[in-house]
């Protein structure tokens, strides 16, 4: 708490009485018929969070909640309830994952003391999740909490909320799904048409691929990993490390064509190793390997092509 010529500021008020109200209002806000799981950070990126849930002894069988808002705003209003909390996002995960599958568990409902994995920032492709923000997220530093769901009809069947986590992003977004996404005016020029698989898009149908969910098709899922890796290498980033990667995942793409530019489909778990080799790599979390080159280098797709072929 801090204190300036005796008075607190607005912001301070505001946290302090949303923080009392909090710890009045969580015993009856929320269940409590469950243990409560914990979060622990397992690695990163530019514009992603991994995230281990463990859920307790008595499991999480039907899944689990995750509400979290940047560091600052949580300072200053802290965490409120889901339904009417403006700073804050959450994301239930009840289902099954297809993107970022875990051995340890094949759905987000737990077993007792069952754990799986989740990219915080790369659940825009995944399943069995319902959020109110599932893009990437923000650079920065960001407060975590999590709880077992209860099972939708009846009061009293989940848990009540984690201690609040602080977790960070690394490195320098502007290499990233989420950077090219949201700043089609950046695209370095020579970059369209490009090829994905090989079908010729034009900066447009990309931007749709761009937008387009994967709802269990691993084709948008791959593509989305090979427009930015192949946007990178456009911007002078060396691709080297990923070339195979790259020539493979063309090679399976072939002549299918990828929605909603057109109706190609690919099962998840023949492009999920491929997916997750790129996305690493555009995220910066490949051991010595660097993604990003900033500022931007302007160069042609047409330049690059030596490196998959």
């Amino acid at each position: 708490m801090h204190v300036r010529d005796f008075s607190f500021s607005k912001a301070a008020l505001r946290g302090v009485i949303a923080t009392a109200l909090l710890a009045v209002m969580a015993p009856l806000a929320f269940a409590q018929a469950l243990d409560t799981p914990t979060l622990s950070k397992t690695g990163g990126g530019f514009f992603r969070i991994d995230l281990d849930v463990q859920a307790g002894a008595s499991g999480a069988p039907h899944g689990f909640l995750i509400q979290w808002m940047s560091k600052s705003d949580y300072e200053d209003y802290g965490f409120g309830d889901i339904d009417t909390d403006y700073y804050s996002a959450y994301c239930e995960f009840e289902g099954a994952p297809t993107l970022n599958t875990d051995a340890r568990s094949d759905s987000y409902q737990l077993g007792s003391n069952g754990v799986i994995g989740i990219q915080m920032g790369d659940l825009f492709d995944e399943t069995g999740i319902y959020g109110t923000y599932l893009d990437a997220v923000r650079p920065g530093e960001y407060a975590f909490r999590v709880w077992a769901l209860g099972d939708g009809v009846n009061a009293g069947t989940g848990s009540i909320p984690s201690a609040v986590q602080f977790f960070s992003t690394t490195g320098n977004p502007e290499c990233t799904q989420g950077f090219w996404k949201n700043h089609p005016e950046l695209w370095p020029a020579g970059c369209t048409p490009m090829l994905l698989g090989t079908v010729a898009y034009s900066a447009a149908e990309l931007l749709s691929i761009y937008n387009q969910p994967a709802v269990g098709n691993g084709l948008i899922s791959l593509a989305h990993q090979l427009i930015t890796v192949k946007l990178n290498g456009c911007n002078g980033s060396n691709l080297a490390p990923v070339a195979a990667t790259i020539a493979a995942a063309d090679a399976l793409i072939g002549g299918l064509v990828v929605p909603p530019v057109g109706g190609g489909f690919l099962a998840p778990a023949s492009t999920s190793a491929l997916t997750t080799t790129l996305d690493d790599y555009n995220n910066g979390i490949i051991p010595g390997v660097v993604a990003c080159v900033t500022p931007a280098r302007k160069s042609t797709w047409g330049n690059l092509k030596s490196l998959y072929r």
